[in-house]
């Protein structure tokens, strides 16, 4: 394990202020702990610019994406108690899936289709069950983003939204490829179906309450609505709409507001992308995944998790989506990536790393080698706006001495 430099950790402070400065970022925050302990942290810039509220450490921030490691951990704790295994087919839980079909290869019509098998949890949990998002490419996530499928906060409930995405041809043959998904989202109903309770209620009491995340949750909490950050994008119109996207005027043009979002008051408890929280409570998940399950999971668990699942990395599955990682020299394991070969990722780190993002430009890793967890917030979308997971995991990198 490699001690890290406090003169090279400052440099990330500087990188933050040039995001903050470029008018790239309205604000950010980076927690690196290392065996367990503290060893930076730093905020800067904006979590509103149009109110100039500063960002803060307790600043409650959209996590997007970042739900999908803790809602698969959630689906883990099912595992380990006997009350269901990854191999079995998801229409045991969302009859919807029974008479499974696909779309053949090259469709062009969502009515060219063929039976197939429905996918297993294993499959939905790795991207490779055929399911997809709106912002992919092809006729699903077309009739995706006609029907508004995506769990997005506001009035909607898991249920009847997972019914629809049932109801849709899967993209391709389950096992196939790998696509970015609405995938996690499927398993938040299905814990649901098992548990016979909200989502929201399961993953309170079992994983974050336990971990001490007491301001993460699937709604802003009343006594946060204060530390709310705005969203902001850098794109003309819908910063989720990825296929049309069209580069604004203005850097920081704000997409969902502190006091209008519906965020506020969701009450669709989106296991994919629902969350929202501070820094302080994710790294307490992090730290949990490093330091070995802090009694909610065992090692052996999380070892298995953060394995890769795939026959190769994720460029071998043909993907054609948007993705929060590189895919090349990554692989994917259960709720996030895992680093194959840093050299063909061109990406320094360490063979195992997990990691996974948020649509707003969230982000962390757990390096076990380095027993390290680090976590970077802010709130800008589209992810792949800017090189800054990239940026920020080489600056890491090179402070480890």
């Amino acid at each position: 394990m490699g001690t890290l430099d406090a003169e090279r950790l400052a440099r990330i402070k500087l990188w933050m202020q040039r995001y903050v400065d470029a008018r790239r970022y309205p604000g950010a925050s980076v927690l690196i702990a290392q065996g367990g302990q503290e060893v930076f942290y730093h905020d800067c810039g904006l979590r509103d610019i149009e109110a100039r509220q500063p960002w803060s450490r307790d600043t409650v921030a959209r996590i997007y994406s970042m739900t999908k490691p803790v809602t698969s951990a959630a689906l883990m704790m099912l595992v380990e108690r006997g009350l269901v295994h990854l191999d079995v087919p998801v229409s045991d839980f969302i009859p919807g899936f029974g008479d499974a079909r696909c779309l053949i290869p090259g469709a062009s019509d969502l009515a060219q289709t063929e039976p197939c098998a429905p996918p297993s949890l294993h499959q939905i949990l790795t991207h490779t069950s055929g399911l997809s998002y709106s912002f992919n490419t092809g006729p699903v996530p077309e009739a995706m983003r006609d029907g508004k499928l995506d769990f997005g906060p506001g009035a909607r409930r898991l249920a009847d939204v997972a019914d629809a995405v049932a109801r849709l041809p899967l993209a391709f043959r389950p096992g196939t490829r790998w696509e970015y998904s609405v995938g996690i989202d499927i398993i938040g109903r299905v814990i649901e179906v098992i548990t016979g309770q909200d989502l929201g209620q399961f993953v309170v009491d079992e994983l974050l309450d336990p971990l001490g995340m007491s301001e993460t949750r699937f709604a802003v909490p009343p006594t946060a609505r204060a530390r709310f950050a705005a969203l902001y994008t850098p794109l003309a119109g819908d910063s989720f709409d990825l296929n049309a996207r069209a580069q604004g005027d203005e850097t920081l043009r704000q997409a969902d507001g502190a006091t209008d979002s519906p965020f506020l008051d969701s009450r669709m408890q989106s296991g994919g992308g629902g969350l929202v929280g501070t820094i302080d409570d994710y790294v307490k998940f992090a730290e949990m995944l490093r330091a070995g399950g802090a009694g909610l999971l065992s090692p052996a668990t999380l070892a298995f998790m953060m394995r890769n699942h795939l026959a190769g990395d994720i460029a071998s599955m043909g993907p054609d989506s948007f993705a929060e990682q590189p895919m090349e020299g990554m692989g994917f394991g259960i709720g996030g990536a895992v680093v194959l070969d840093p050299a063909r990722a061109r990406v320094p780190g360490s063979v195992g790393d997990y990691s996974w993002g948020g649509m707003a430009s969230t982000f962390f890793w757990v390096d076990r080698a380095q027993d390290l967890c680090v976590v970077f917030f802010t709130q800008l979308s589209p992810s792949s706006s800017y090189p800054s997971r990239s940026e920020l995991k080489a600056l890491v990198q090179g402070a480890l001495l």
